[in-house]
C-alpha cells in the first residue's frame, strides 16, 4: 500500500510539471504572438487580426499569468500598464550626451552649413551624402535596451542628464518591450515621443467638458504626458513615437545613419517613413521646401527638417562644438505670422539687470498655441520699427518658439496711438537705469533690486541649474517678500519652520523642499557655476570651466589670460567671468554656499597623478577580455577619457574583432592604435590575467 501511495504521488507530480511546462509555453507562445501583432500594428499600420481577436490573446495571458505569477516577466505585454504612481523622477546620466542641433532659418544658412561642411573635409568630402528627415515637434528620450530587452528609458533633460520615465514609456505601444531579431543586443537608442492632431484635439475637448486647463498644442501634451507620476494617467493618453538614431551599440558598429535608421526598422522600431537621402544641398532644399509646403497633410507637428551627414566616418571627422554636432543642422520653417493690435507696452526686469519692453497683445492663436505678449528686445527695435501702443501690428513665433513683432500695419493708424518711453528709473526698484556705449540693452544698476533677485532665484532653483523641486515663482516670490532670501546661499539656510509658514505649504510640501534643497547639494561644479547666472556663461560655458578647473576656487582665481586660452571662451566671456568673481558680495555667497556643503569641485581628486592623466582614448571593435563598459569605465578610473569619435586629439584607438570606420580613420589621421594585449600592458594587465 505505501509503495502505490508513493508510484501515485509520483505520477501526480509528473502530471503537475507537464502541466506547467504546457502553461509556460502557453504563456511565451502569447507573447510572442501578441508583440508581432503589436508590431504589425503599431509600427507598421498593417494588422492581421481584429482588434476583438487580439483582445482575446490579452485576456488569456492576463488570466495565465493571474494564476501563475512566477511566470511574469518585466518585459510581458501584460507589463506595459502596471505598477503604482512614483513620488518623482530619479535622474539619468546618458552614457553618449544627447545634443541640441544648431538652427537654420533660410536656405542661404543651409547652403553655408554646407559650405561649412565641404571646408572642414576637404578632399574627403568628394562622396558627400545628407540624410533628410522631418523634424517631429515632440520630446525627445532615450531608450536603453539591454539583452534585447527594455530596461530603461529617460527624457533628454540637459543633453548630459535626463529624467528617469520608464514605467510611461512602456505604456506606448509602438516601443517594443523586447527587440526582433536582437536578442543579444545592448543598444541606447533616440526618439522623439509626440501626440498626433487629431487625439490632442479629442484630449482638450474632454479637458474643457472636465474644467481642466487646456494643452497649448501637441508639443505640450506629449511632454506633460509622458511626466506624469502615474503611469496609468499616461497610459490613458494617445502617445506614439518615431525613433531616429542610435547613441550606443557596443555590439554593432555600422557606416552610413541611412544603414543605422534600417537597423531600427530592422529591430521593430518605428521609423519615419518620409526620410530621404539626398546626393547635395540643392536635393536637401528641394525636400524642405516640398514638406514646408506639404506639412498640414501630416496628422502629426514638425516644426522643421533635420540634415545629417550620412557618413558615420565623416560624422566623425566634423566632431561637435560644445553645443551641438558640425555634421547636423536643423532647418526651421518660416515663422507662422497673424495680425493683433498692440494694447500696452511693459517693461520686464532680468536676473541682469536688462529692460525688456515687451508688448502686451490682443491674444491671437498662433503656431498652436495663444499669444497674447510678444518681445521688443529693446528701445532701438521699438524705434526702428516705429511701434506704438494702439498699433495695428502683424506677430509671428520665431521658430515656432518666441513671439515678436514683425512690423506695423501704418495703413491702420487713428491717430490715438501713443509713442512708448523707456523709463529712467527701474520700474521694480525705483533705482537709475543706465545705457552703456555700444550697448542696444538698458539696465537696472540697483544692487538689491527686489526683480533681478527674483528672477535670478528662479534660475538658481531652475532645472538646468540647482534643479531644486517646488521652488517656483510663488514659492520664491513669498521668501523674498518676507526676507527669507536675500541671496542665492540663503536657501540653504532655510528650516522647517521658515518654509511651512508660506502659503498652500503644508508639512509634507514643506518637507519635500527641503529635501529638494538638500538633494540640490551634489548637482556638481558646472550646475553650480551655471546657476550663479554668470552674463554670457551658459550651460555649455559652465561646463568647460568646471572640467578645466576642476574647483570653484580655481574659477575664482583665474586671469583672463587663462580663461582666454581655454579654445571655447572668448575675451568677453572671460572678462565676464573675471569682473564677477572679483565682486566681493558674490564671493561672499560663493563661501556662504560652500559652508552650507554645496559641492563645489569635480570628482577627478588625484587624476593628475594617474597613468592615464589626460589621455583619450576611442574604441572600436569587440574586446575577448572586457565588455565594452567595463573597458570605458578602467580608462576612466585611471584618469582617461573615452569619446565617441575620433579626431586629432584622440591619443589612443583600442581596436578588438571587427573594428568599424574609426578604426579607419585612425588610421587616416596618424593616431597611435593599440590591439587588445597592447591595451591591457598599457593599463598594467599583461600580467597574470586568466586567459582561459
Amino acid at each position: 500500500m505505501a509503495g502505490g501511495e508513493r508510484q501515485f504521488k509520483r505520477q501526480l507530480e509528473l502530471n503537475l510539471s507537464d502541466e506547467s511546462s504546457d502553461v509556460r509555453k502557453r504563456v511565451e507562445e502569447l507573447r510572442e504572438l501578441i508583440e508581432h501583432h503589436n508590431y504589425r500594428y503599431y509600427v507598421l499600420d498593417d494588422p492581421e487580426i481584429s482588434d476583438a481577436e487580439f483582445d482575446a490573446l490579452m485576456r488569456e495571458l492576463a488570466a495565465l499569468e493571474a494564476q501563475h505569477p512566477e511566470l511574469v516577466t518585466p518585459d510581458s505585454p501584460t507589463q506595459r500598464v502596471g505598477g503604482r504612481p512614483v513620488e518623482g523622477f530619479a535622474p539619468v546620466a546618458h552614457r553618449v550626451p544627447m545634443l541640441s542641433l544648431a538652427n537654420a532659418y533660410s536656405f542661404e544658412e543651409l547652403r553655408a552649413f554646407d559650405a561649412r561642411v565641404r571646408r572642414f573635409l576637404g578632399a574627403a568630402a568628394h562622396n558627400l551624402e545628407y540624410v533628410t528627415e522631418l523634424k517631429i515637434d515632440g520630446l525627445a528620450v532615450s531608450l536603453i535596451y539591454e539583452k534585447g530587452r527594455f530596461v530603461q528609458g529617460a527624457t533628454r533633460g540637459d543633453g548630459e542628464v535626463g529624467e528617469d520615465v520608464t514605467h510611461n514609456l512602456r505604456t506606448i505601444r509602438s516601443i517594443p518591450m523586447k527587440l526582433r531579431g536582437g536578442k543579444e543586443l545592448t543598444l541606447d537608442v533616440r526618439g522623439e515621443v509626440y501626440m498626433i492632431k487629431r487625439e490632442f484635439e479629442k484630449l482638450n475637448e474632454e479637458r474643457r467638458r472636465a474644467g481642466e486647463p487646456l494643452f497649448a498644442n501637441p508639443r505640450n501634451a506629449a511632454a506633460g504626458s509622458l511626466r506624469q507620476l502615474d503611469p496609468g494617467i499616461t497610459a490613458s493618453r494617445p502617445l506614439d513615437i518615431f525613433l531616429y538614431a542610435i547613441g550606443y551599440s557596443p555590439d554593432r558598429e555600422f557606416h552610413t545613419h541611412m544603414e543605422v535608421l534600417e537597423t531600427l526598422k530592422s529591430l521593430g522600431f518605428r521609423v519615419n517613413p518620409h526620410i530621404r537621402l539626398c546626393r547635395d544641398i540643392d536635393e536637401v532644399i528641394e525636400y524642405c521646401e516640398r514638406w514646408g509646403e506639404r506639412r498640414e497633410e501630416l496628422d502629426y507637428e514638425i516644426d522643421g527638417i533635420v540634415v545629417k551627414v550620412n557618413s558615420l566616418s565623416l560624422q566623425e571627422a566634423l566632431g561637435a562644438t560644445a553645443k551641438s554636432p558640425r555634421w547636423a543642422i536643423a532647418y526651421k520653417f518660416p515663422a507662422k505670422q497673424g495680425t493683433t493690435v498692440v494694447k500696452d507696452i511693459k517693461v520686464q526686469v532680468g536676473r541682469t539687470g536688462a529692460l525688456t519692453p515687451l508688448a502686451i497683445l490682443e491674444p491671437i492663436e498662433l503656431a498652436g498655441s495663444v499669444v497674447s505678449r510678444a518681445t521688443l528686445h529693446n528701445e532701438d527695435m521699438i524705434r526702428s520699427k516705429d511701434i506704438r501702443i494702439g498699433d495695428t501690428v502683424i506677430v509671428q513665433k520665431a521658430g515656432d518658439v518666441i513671439p515678436e513683432v514683425v512690423k506695423v500695419v501704418k495703413e491702420r493708424r487713428t491717430g490715438n496711438e501713443r509713442e512708448f518711453v523707456m523709463p529712467s528709473k527701474c520700474p521694480e526698484c525705483g533705482s537709475d537705469v543706465v545705457r552703456l556705449e555700444g550697448e542696444a540693452v538698458a539696465r537696472c544698476v540697483g544692487v538689491r533690486c527686489p526683480a533681478q533677485l527674483r528672477e535670478g532665484v528662479l534660475h538658481f532653483a531652475s532645472r538646468d541649474a540647482m534643479d531644486i523641486e517646488g521652488m517656483g515663482p510663488a514659492v520664491v516670490t513669498q521668501l523674498l517678500d518676507r526676507g527669507l532670501v536675500r541671496d542665492f546661499a540663503d536657501i540653504y539656510y532655510l528650516r522647517f519652520d521658515d518654509i511651512v509658514g508660506l502659503e498652500r505649504m503644508g508639512k509634507k510640501s514643506a518637507q519635500n523642499l527641503l529635501n529638494a534643497i538638500e538633494a540640490s547639494k551634489d548637482r556638481g561644479l558646472a550646475r553650480v557655476v551655471y546657476a550663479l547666472g554668470i552674463r554670457h556663461v551658459g550651460e555649455n560655458i559652465a561646463r568647460v570651466l568646471a572640467e578645466k578647473f576642476g574647483d570653484m576656487e580655481n574659477i575664482m582665481r583665474a586671469s583672463k589670460e587663462e580663461l582666454t586660452a581655454i579654445p571655447e571662451i572668448g575675451p568677453r566671456i572671460a572678462e565676464s567671468v573675471v569682473a564677477f568673481m572679483s565682486q566681493e558680495a558674490n564671493r561672499g555667497v560663493i563661501r556662504r554656499l560652500r559652508e552650507a556643503g554645496v559641492r563645489m569641485a569635480e570628482d577627478r581628486a588625484g587624476a593628475g597623478d594617474l597613468p592615464l592623466s589626460g589621455k583619450t582614448f576611442v574604441l572600436t571593435g569587440a574586446l575577448e577580455h572586457f565588455t565594452r563598459g567595463e573597458a570605458e569605465e578602467m580608462i576612466r578610473r585611471l584618469g582617461g577619457r573615452t569619446s565617441g569619435s575620433v579626431s586629432r586629439k584622440t591619443d589612443y584607438v583600442v581596436v578588438g574583432r571587427d573594428p568599424g570606420s574609426k578604426y579607419d580613420r585612425a588610421r587616416e589621421l596618424g593616431v597611435t592604435i593599440l590591439d587588445e594585449d597592447g591595451f591591457m600592458k598599457l593599463i598594467g594587465r599583461d600580467k597574470g590575467l586568466d586567459r582561459g
